[in-house]
């Protein structure tokens, strides 16, 4: 199967959360903002399952770029989330990239760089393939790695964040749901 930018949306968008949450997200203002993770790549994966477009997706990731690190400011932010989107029934977690590094080491016991843009979050996640972010407003798709691994099943480490233990244990997450996902050691993208 052949995914292009069109069709990764067409599939994103079976499941009708990500519809709901797409319409309403510009309501919020939010600099830089995007649907990402999980419940964008894994509708392919589940589309080339025959599994329903939801199935496995346990929260819906929003990034956005806020200069004003406090916390106040992103609780603020969180709050006014959870009402936009309280009525679908499911875990929406949005996150200020911009304030990632304040925490992370604390939550994760490593270091975290400072980020620059909201894209720069995506271009963190552990496996290459996975780094997809959708710009609501715009229809855009933002893929640093392209969309080739996702649409072929293959989890390859993030050279841009190599944690061999972490990138194990993310893709083995996933392959225990899609078991035909295949895991490829190499930090070569091709």
């Amino acid at each position: 199967m052949k995914l292009t930018h069109e069709s990764l949306v067409k599939i994103a968008m079976n499941n009708p959360v990500n519809v709901q949450i797409s319409e309403r997200l510009p309501l919020l203002g939010l600099n830089q903002c995007m649907l990402t993770a999980g419940c964008l790549f894994q509708a392919v994966w589940n589309h080339h399952s025959n599994l329903p477009p939801a199935s496995g997706v346990k929260d819906y990731d929003i990034f956005y770029f806020d200069t004003d690190l406090s916390w106040e400011a992103e609780n603020g932010v969180i709050v006014r989330t959870r009402q936009l989107f309280q009525d679908l029934d499911v875990n929406v977690d949005i996150k200020n990239q911009a304030r990632v590094h304040l925490w992370y080491g604390e939550r994760f016991g490593r270091a975290y760089p400072r980020l620059e843009s909201s894209r720069d979050g995506v271009d963190r996640y552990l496996v290459a393939g996975t780094c997809i972010g959708l710009v609501p407003e715009t229809g855009e798709v933002y893929a640093p790695y392209g969309l080739d691994d996702v649409a072929l099943g293959l989890l390859r480490p993030n050279p841009r964040n190599l944690q061999p233990d972490l990138f194990t244990q993310k893709a083995r997450s996933y392959q225990a749901r899609w078991p035909w996902l295949r895991i490829v050691e190499s930090s070569s993208h091709g």
